[in-house]
């Protein structure tokens, strides 16, 4: 009837999403051995990667309008992850799976993405489906912004890049995406993929609640083992096209000149004659 608002059904308020996550090195903090041009990772704090952070605020911002909403996070890499994997859960997330075996230690970008669809599979045997595949736009130690897209064509699920928001309308999502010249809104179907980046917001604190549940929380492990239908010949090294040729720090710009006088006109004179010296003017 037209002027009547559109009533949507509790039962299809309730949403099923996958966060996945990653911890990374702090950038602030990397360094590279000139020896073997990798990153030194022992005594580098880790985070989880900044990104993935929005995409999880942004699951907890529908499931403050649509409390029944569950949230449940996912993360590919050593047993150490798993601290990333508990800072989530204090932030919002109600389970949370480690994906780890010696047999995924290498992976590029498409056997990341292969290794972690398989896991998304066999978690919605345990988790139910999920309607949405939530994840930051590209990690901060790679920035390659592969890995999400990639799982969404794994999955054979539409996709969303650079997302800002996400609102839940009828039987889709709402998505509101940076571009180049500003936002565009764009409604995708579910099931789905969506990549965030940086909000206008930042990501909500930990209570001190979900910390203390957090720190006592179990999480579970998947294995290679686990993943029933995975083909490791598409996983870690043996299934990474991509080979990293080298990785260097890029030298360090000298600093400039510093022009200190009391007088601004006998300044002005002596940057015009540095200039001049430079062949600048």
């Amino acid at each position: 009837m037209d002027g009547c608002p559109l009533e949507i059904d509790e039962e299809e308020k309730k949403m099923n999403i996958l966060v996945c996550v990653k911890q990374v090195p702090d950038t602030t903090e990397i360094r590279i051995d000139p020896v073997k041009n990798t990153l030194i990772r022992e005594g580098v704090p880790s985070i989880v990667n900044p990104f993935d952070g929005y995409a999880l605020e942004a699951a907890a911002r529908l499931r403050d309008k649509n409390p029944d909403t569950k949230i449940v996070v996912l993360s590919m890499g050593p047993e150490q992850a798993k601290k990333a994997l508990k800072e989530c859960l204090a932030i919002a997330a109600d389970k949370a799976y480690l994906v780890s075996d010696r047999a995924f230690g290498g992976s590029d970008t498409l056997a990341t993405s292969y290794i972690i669809s398989n896991a998304i599979r066999k978690v919605e045997e345990l988790e139910g489906t999920f309607d949405a595949i939530f994840c930051g736009k590209q990690a901060i130690d790679g920035d390659t912004a592969q890995v999400g897209p990639e799982i969404a064509e794994h999955l054979d699920y539409p996709q969303v890049t650079y997302g800002l928001e996400a609102e839940l309308k009828d039987d889709m999502l709402k998505v509101k995406k940076e571009v180049e010249n500003g936002i565009e809104v764009i409604g995708v179907k579910l099931p789905c993929v969506v990549t965030f980046t940086k909000p206008a917001w930042d990501p909500r604190f930990p209570n001190i609640k979900r910390k203390i549940a957090a720190n006592k929380a179990e999480i579970p492990t998947l294995t290679a083992a686990d993943l029933d239908m995975i083909d490791l010949t598409r996983a870690g090294l043996k299934g990474s096209p991509t080979k990293v040729k080298k990785t260097f720090v890029p030298q360090k710009k000298t600093g400039g000149i510093q022009i200190k006088e009391d007088n601004a006109a006998v300044g002005a004179v002596r940057l015009y004659q540095l200039l001049s010296d430079a062949n600048v003017i």
